[in-house]
């Protein structure tokens, strides 16, 4: 039988609340805004910045889907929009054709351009202007460590 775990303590509580703000919070003030300045959402934009930073602006789309923290039909709905705006190319993977390769195209790039300094001025505003830079280092540690705990526990 298994033992109840104990209730969280008041630290804990409000430690555990204020990450839920942040959780639901934060993506919707992101989301505002890149709407708002980009007409994209700030998932849309997530997925073209990880396409960005890949080598030759390419990844298989269930590698795509796993950094984007996306299940592979949502990702595959973004990616027929994108390829109705000319913004992506898929193709099947000339190494193993089970795969298909996402690649983001010049067209994509300049979105992606031009939606950039508004999207860096919300996170900076949102995110590291309250924090010292000591702040940040832990709060980078802490988040890498959940992070692959719910990784670990989604992939397990």
């Amino acid at each position: 039988m298994e033992t109840q775990s104990p209730w969280l303590d008041a630290d804990q509580q409000d430690l555990w609340q204020a990450l839920l703000t942040v959780l639901t919070a934060l993506p919707a003030a992101l989301d505002r805004q890149s709407q708002r300045d980009s007409g994209i959402s700030h998932f849309e934009y997530g997925v073209l910045a990880r396409l960005s930073m890949s080598d030759a602006a390419t990844l298989r789309l269930s590698d795509l889907a796993r950094k984007c923290d996306s299940a592979q039909p949502r990702l595959s709905k973004v990616m027929d929009r994108f390829e109705a705006r000319d913004w992506v190319v898929r193709r099947t993977d000339p190494t193993d054709g089970r795969y298909t390769l996402a690649t983001l195209t010049d067209a994509g790039r300049a979105k992606l351009t031009e939606s950039a300094p508004d999207h860096v001025a919300q996170v900076r505003r949102l995110v590291f202007n309250p924090l010292t830079a000591a702040q940040q280092r832990h709060l980078g540690t802490a988040l890498t460590r959940i992070a692959a705990t719910v990784r670990a526990d989604l992939e397990g």
